[in-house]
């Protein structure tokens, strides 16, 4: 994988690890905060509208395992 492209994987993984971290820990004032009239995200969002804190809490951890996921391959030695 060229430079290029393990940045911008690795900037993609960061986003999903802050904003997974984000949502573990504040998810009362993360979920508003995406609410949007932008079909997809709508439906995203809309998921965990009126949802138990664990719940929010457990699709963030998940957000943060993935994130981990899609950064380690990017620092391999070969």
């Amino acid at each position: 994988m060229n430079l290029a492209l393990k940045r911008g994987a690795e900037v993609a993984a960061m986003l999903m690890i802050g904003d997974g971290l984000i949502g573990m820990l504040q998810p009362k004032r993360h979920i508003p905060l995406w609410r949007s009239d932008f079909p997809p995200l709508r439906a995203v969002v809309r998921q965990f509208d009126g949802k138990p804190l664990i719940r929010r809490r457990l699709a963030g951890l998940a957000q943060v395992a993935i994130g981990l996921a899609m950064a380690a391959p990017l620092h391999r030695r070969g």
